[in-house]
């Protein structure tokens, strides 16, 4: 079995495409019988979501794709426009509590073009909370890209130590990212080095492969751009959809025990919400 961990519906605005009601219907097509919501920085349609997979037979599964200030969530410096990613999910209701105050925070006290966290914020609201180290855009796979070697060790003891056996390397593989298969290869290395396990996930935005397009209409509205500026930001090919749990297994021949661990994860969150 597979469970999608990192996922954006349409309450990651002008970013996510994906309606509550098909991405669970999907799954149930799919035989996938849980889901986690995260959106970036916001946890707008938790409520929704948890409802509806619920009515649905979806065990829901809440999490965020918190955004992390480089230093202090306080700096509005201009190297503070470009926060790392982090994938938390929420294992319990404590976690549930701890992630509404992280996210809190990070629109109160930490807004500076998005609304971040910091180390000191993560290290007093961890408990009950499931880490994922991110997309390319994570800290440790940035410091992959950029040859921080000695930093990217440090930086793996440090989320160890803060959450535990919570803690899991995330890859991804999407089509055109050359650097994804860099920082995939030097994860399964960080795994069995500092014995932190992997978790895969598709960052997915649309539902289904054909609705790819649209997407692509709704970055340009995001970014304002058009479609024929050949120089816009967008997303390579087709792949940002929701997965069958065959299409994900496919993609990870070298790390079956990261498509095993998505639902030692799922089997983990048990959030009641009244």
């Amino acid at each position: 079995m597979f469970t999608h961990l990192h996922t954006h519906t349409e309450y990651s605005l002008l970013d996510g495409l994906s309606r509550i009601n098909p991405m669970i219907q999907r799954c149930n097509a799919l035989g996938m019988t849980s889901l986690a919501i995260t959106d970036h920085g916001s946890m707008y349609g938790v409520i929704d979501f948890y409802s509806e997979a619920l009515q649905n037979g979806i065990k829901p599964i809440i999490g965020c794709e918190v955004y992390v200030a480089v230093g202090d969530r306080r700096s509005k410096e201009p190297a503070d426009r470009t926060p790392y990613h982090l994938t938390l999910i929420a294992k319990d209701n404590s976690g549930y509590k701890n992630l509404v105050q992280l996210v809190t925070k990070a629109h109160l006290e930490g807004f500076y073009y998005r609304p971040r966290v910091d180390k000191q914020l993560l290290e007093e609201h961890a408990n009950g909370i499931i880490a994922l180290s991110g997309c390319l855009n994570g800290e440790i796979p940035r410091m992959i890209q950029s040859g921080q070697t000695e930093n990217v060790r440090n930086t793996g003891l440090w989320f160890k130590e803060v959450f535990g056996e919570d803690f899991y390397l995330e890859i991804q593989r999407h089509p055109g990212l050359s650097e994804q298969e860099v920082v995939n290869a030097e994860l399964l290395n960080l795994s069995r080095d500092l014995d932190i396990p992997l978790v895969a996930t598709n960052d997915f935005h649309y539902v289904l492969k054909e609705d790819a397009p649209l997407q692509d209409i709704l970055i340009c509205i995001h970014t304002n751009t058009t479609v024929n500026d050949e120089k816009r930001l967008r997303m390579h090919g087709d792949s940002y959809h929701l997965k069958s749990p065959q299409e994900m297994t496919a993609l990870f021949p070298e790390a079956p025990e990261a498509i095993s661990n998505t639902q030692r994860i799922a089997e983990l969150c048990n959030v009641k919400l009244s």
